[in-house]
């Protein structure tokens, strides 16, 4: 059938829910504050966004006036005007927290990364996270320089 002249397509659908990329990690806006990184974990995944919110409420009550953002549909926790020192992203099966200063943190948080100061700690659906280790990490991560971003 075709289009009376000035007729657009049908218009998609409008959704509350964010896109979901390639290993389920959701596309938010860029932006600063809570509420970005609040859209992010509410879109998260399954289990994973439980494993959110238990990581930003850790990471809130440890670091008090933590500074937040989402870039490169990620949060990003540190310290206003000093850099960034956390951040969550999710991939298929795990949710991967990188310390930016990991390879100073003690002790080193298990996964490795080709850039030599960051480290890893994925974890997968199930997995107890060691609270007090996680706590530790965050502590320590938040008194090292932070990342420029």
């Amino acid at each position: 059938m075709a289009k009376a002249p000035g007729q657009s397509k049908a218009a998609k659908p409008v959704t509350d829910k964010p896109t979901l990329l390639s290993g389920g990690n959701p596309q938010i806006a860029k932006g600063y504050g809570d509420g970005p990184v609040q859209a992010y974990i509410a879109a998260m995944p399954d289990w994973k966004s439980d494993v959110g919110r238990l990581l930003d409420a850790l990471i809130t009550d440890t670091v008090p006036g933590v500074y937040k953002a989402v870039k490169w549909n990620s949060p990003l926790y540190g310290i206003e005007g000093e850099g960034w020192f956390l951040s969550l992203h999710c991939f298929t099966n795990y949710v991967k927290v990188a310390f930016f200063r990991g390879a100073s943190l003690d002790p080193v948080p298990p996964g490795g990364s080709r850039q030599k100061d960051v480290r890893y700690l994925d974890i997968h659906e199930g997995e107890e996270i060691d609270e007090a280790r996680f706590i530790a990490w965050v502590k320590q991560a938040s008194k090292l320089p932070g990342e420029k971003m």
